[in-house]
């Protein structure tokens, strides 16, 4: 799927967010300055998070409770090896689970192999806006796999609306 500015990446993550339920986990992956972070904003504002929502890139994580249901969001990119980034997403997930929240994860390539259920959104470049691929996998089985490419742009957009339009 195409977007081609910040609004319509708020906007599809404000879609998502209504697909979501507590214990959510979505993976988000793709190059520095694609649109991950402002992906999450879409999400917080579905959710109703009144809070400023920022790259939790130092901090690793940051914490929001104001909204519908509260949102937890990771970025794993400072992380280098695989202990460290399995420590820090357990001991989230477990405070996702006691919460009740959605667990949003940045850079999750270390943590991917331990989780079974999850959201997975892709975002890479195109020459003139963001692609955005997003991969529904619960149980390990089950697939749902929404692009955009410029030649089948008709049948994607059915797709997209029988996905996030209610």
């Amino acid at each position: 799927m195409f977007v081609e500015n910040l609004k319509e990446t708020l906007n599809l993550g404000k879609k998502l967010s209504d697909k979501l339920n507590p214990q959510s986990i979505v993976l988000l992956q793709g190059p520095i300055g694609a649109g991950k972070t402002s992906f999450v904003q879409g999400i917080a504002k579905g959710l109703s998070i009144s809070e400023d929502i920022t790259s939790p890139t130092f901090a690793l994580s940051h914490h929001y409770n104001s909204g519908k249901i509260p949102l937890i969001h990771l970025d794993l990119y400072r992380l280098e090896n695989v202990s460290s980034a399995k420590e820090v997403f357990f001991s989230e997930e477990e405070e996702a689970i006691q919460r009740q929240a959605i667990l949003v994860i940045e850079w999750p390539e270390l943590i991917e192999p331990v989780i079974d259920n999850f959201w997975k959104i892709e975002i890479s470049y195109a020459k003139k806006c963001n692609l955005l691929s997003l991969i529904h996998l619960k149980d390990s089985q089950k697939k749902l796999i929404l692009k955009l490419s410029q030649l089948e742009k008709h049948r994607l957009r059915q797709l997209y609306q029988q996905f996030f339009v209610k």
